[in-house]
């Protein structure tokens, strides 16, 4: 059952996911070459309870972190450890807390230091593709418009798109109903309405689409061992338009990056 959101749940759902925008902002600036991922975790968790909220995934599903943090091959749901990033990795950080009763869930993947151009390419790719899905949130439209078009600008450009994990709703629990896949054929699936509320995350592989997970239960990794990048946005339909609950502006900010990517969806 899809669970519209009035205006003012929405604020207080803009509220949860902005802590979280914040908080990959403050890790943009930690993640380097010798940082493990276990301390970024630490950092997180801190920053999070110190701006007034819970971690959200901190035991959900008996999830024990966090952060979920992913490098290279790990598509989602890695665990941090006490293995050093190193030059040239990337790291996907997936984060989410809660605060008044409602969930904020927000990913980026980060460069450690320099990437090859291969690899720089994949995020530029994964992270367009979000907002191509994005501007698909819309009344009238389905689940697999927004899932088609991630899934048509991926594969344009030679990419594997995940089919087992998928987007979802989102609001007083993490995951609700609409389930929101990341390929998908148009005019299929439950309708958009007013109200709703989302998380769009492309998971888009280097390689083949196809995926495995560790005996520890929890990370997903590629098949063919390549790497994959891992973009997500809350956002909520707001007066006919997809509006963005999360931002990358705090990351872009650390990182000195200049985009205009979020203008069409802001509040």
């Amino acid at each position: 059952m899809i669970i519209t959101k009035t205006s003012e749940e929405i604020e207080l759902m803009r509220e949860s996911a902005l802590i979280v925008s914040k908080t990959l902002g403050m890790l943009a600036k930690e993640v380097k070459p010798g940082v493990t991922t276990l301390k970024l975790d630490g950092l997180a968790e801190e920053f999070i309870r110190d701006h007034g909220a819970i971690p959200g995934f901190l035991g959900l599903y008996d999830f024990p972190n966090s952060l979920c943090m992913s490098p290279n091959a790990q598509v989602v749901h890695g665990i941090p450890n006490d293995k050093p990033l190193i030059e040239g990795d990337i790291i996907s950080i997936d984060c989410g807390a809660l605060k008044n009763n409602f969930y904020g869930d927000h990913a980026y993947t980060f460069k450690v230091g320099v990437v090859s151009p291969e690899i720089d390419k994949l995020l530029e790719v994964t992270r367009a593709s979000l907002y191509k899905g994005i501007e698909q949130f819309k009344p009238g439209n389905r689940v697999g418009d927004v899932g088609f078009a991630i899934q048509k600008y991926a594969e344009k450009n030679g990419y594997g798109v995940v089919r087992e994990l998928v987007g979802h709703g989102i609001g007083k629990t993490m995951h609700e109903d609409p389930e929101m896949p990341n390929y998908g054929k148009r005019g299929r699936g439950k309708k958009f309405v007013e109200g709703m509320t989302v998380a769009i995350e492309p998971m888009i592989n280097l390689g083949t689409k196809d995926i495995k997970q560790l005996p520890d239960g929890w990370t997903i990794l590629t098949a063919d061992m390549k790497p994959s990048a891992h973009f997500e946005h809350d956002v909520a339909l707001v007066d006919g338009k997809p509006k963005l609950l999360s931002t990358f502006d705090y990351v872009h900010k650390a990182l000195g990056i200049s985009t205009e990517e979020e203008d069409p969806y802001r509040f």
